[in-house]
């Protein structure tokens, strides 16, 4: 938990505790505070365990990073087992440890380092982490894929009372229009891999590495998830990403293909296919006590800088729903300052050779360096980014990360992502550098 989020956290709770421990039988308080007889025993410090049992929640973290070891979260022990006092949509029966504020219950997410229970389970700051360990390079299981992002919990999407924690209920690859299943290829020559009409996404457009070239590593646990329009694997692979052919088709996502405002008078093929085409796309139960997440990507081009302001661009996007207040027109909430998807005439490319390319001036202010070894030598990138978008606490949501060549099949794209998490701050639909 950041500086900023602790201090929310502290004062989120604080108000919390202080409408548990307001008067009561006061008409106008806030309908967290118990009626008179409601059978709670509100304390002032206590317990983040069992109601009634007495002991300590645990320290927040303070502003300046220390421990504040001199408060803990309110605390109500309701006698009303089938109550639900502060309304988080858990009774202590169904193991609310915490009746008297809705961010710590079964559906929490345990926020690591501020030393309290908000998933009840007994256990302070022991959210599973560190899930991406081993993990095959080439494995077809999308659950996979999700760990590699940092998706460590899973969830049953029927679940009720306890079981309903966060998690991922389900995951898959499929194409970026969301089918499952690739429409007639437009060539059957020199494909790589798992190929042909009516499959699923070939499998050499995805991978779980750990690490890109000779300098990129993961964001987070060991692992990460490439997907490409070309080959997912670090270096040149049979031709990759100078154009190898995946032979797979696709619709592109509705509302492509879309120009770029850093182009003037750029062409758009007339076509909406999406060639070499491949998603993740994730079935999700936010926490109930978060209300944004956020992820790390990092996207390659080998259409730089031949194909700038060209049709001949990949995109790569990633669409929520329900849509985010704050999406642009598509539901894409990975877009630059201008609110252009990410392709090669996205804003942050920042990671290449300095120059005048078609016209247009790239400073190149991070430099070529991390394109060494990737097989993007001389070509462009983003370099990492992060994209924030706001969730309703407990809210399911589906998520779907996806690239795809448009016009034909050559040059290819390869997006790293990474880190996802989330956070008790809202924030709206953004991108942008995170710090160094």
């Amino acid at each position: 938990m950041n500086r900023a989020t602790s201090v929310w956290y502290f004062f989120g709770l604080l108000v919390v505790g202080a409408a548990c421990s307001s008067a009561a039988g006061n008409d106008t308080s806030p309908p967290i505070t118990p009626p008179v007889d409601a059978g709670i025993d509100v304390s002032a410090g206590g317990a983040a365990g069992a109601p009634g049992t007495g002991g300590s929640g645990g320290a927040l973290i303070s502003t300046d990073g220390s421990a504040d070891s001199g408060w803990d979260p309110p605390f109500c022990a309701n006698k009303d087992l089938t109550g639900d006092l502060d309304k988080d949509g858990y009774s202590v029966e169904q193991g609310d440890c915490n009746d008297c504020t809705p961010l710590m219950n079964p559906g929490a997410y345990d926020y690591p380092g501020d030393g309290i229970d908000e998933d009840c389970n007994g256990v302070d700051d022991d959210e599973p982490s560190s899930c991406d360990d081993g993990l095959a390079e080439d494995s077809k299981d999308a659950m996979d894929a999700a760990r590699a992002l940092g998706l460590c919990r899973t969830a049953s999407a029927g679940a009720t009372g306890k079981s309903k924690t966060w998690g991922v209920i389900s995951a898959a690859y499929v194409f970026p229009d969301g089918s499952k299943g690739s429409q007639t290829p437009k060539t059957f020559q020199g494909c790589v891999g798992d190929f042909g009409e009516g499959q699923p996404p070939n499998p050499a457009s995805y991978g779980l590495l750990s690490g890109f070239g000779n300098s990129l590593v993961p964001r987070q646990g060991s692992t990460l998830l490439a997907l490409s329009s070309g080959i997912a694997r670090s270096g040149v692979v049979a031709n990759s990403p100078g154009g190898a052919f995946t032979c797979t088709r696709s619709d592109m996502p509705a509302g492509f293909p879309t120009p770029s405002n850093n182009c003037s008078n750029q062409p758009l093929d007339s076509e909406t296919d999406a060639y070499d085409a491949v998603a993740l796309e994730i079935v999700v139960r936010a926490p109930t006590n978060a209300k944004s997440f956020a992820f790390d990507f990092d996207f390659h081009t080998y259409e730089f800088p031949d194909w700038v302001c060209d049709q001949y661009n990949d995109y790569f996007v990633a669409l929520v729903s329900p849509k985010r207040l704050g999406a642009d027109a598509t539901g894409n909430i990975s877009f630059d300052t201008k609110g252009n998807p990410v392709s090669v005439n996205n804003a942050w490319l920042e990671a290449c050779e300095t120059g005048t390319y078609k016209g247009k001036s790239y400073p190149c202010s991070l430099g070529a360096g991390e394109l060494t070894g990737t097989g993007f030598d001389g070509r462009g990138a983003t370099g990492w980014l992060e994209t924030h978008a706001p969730v309703q606490p407990g809210e399911q949501i589906t998520i779907r990360f996806a690239i795809w060549d448009m016009g034909d099949e050559t040059y290819d794209s390869t997006v790293l992502i990474d880190n996802f998490r989330w956070d008790i701050e809202e924030i709206p639909p953004s991108t942008l550098r995170p710090p160094k």
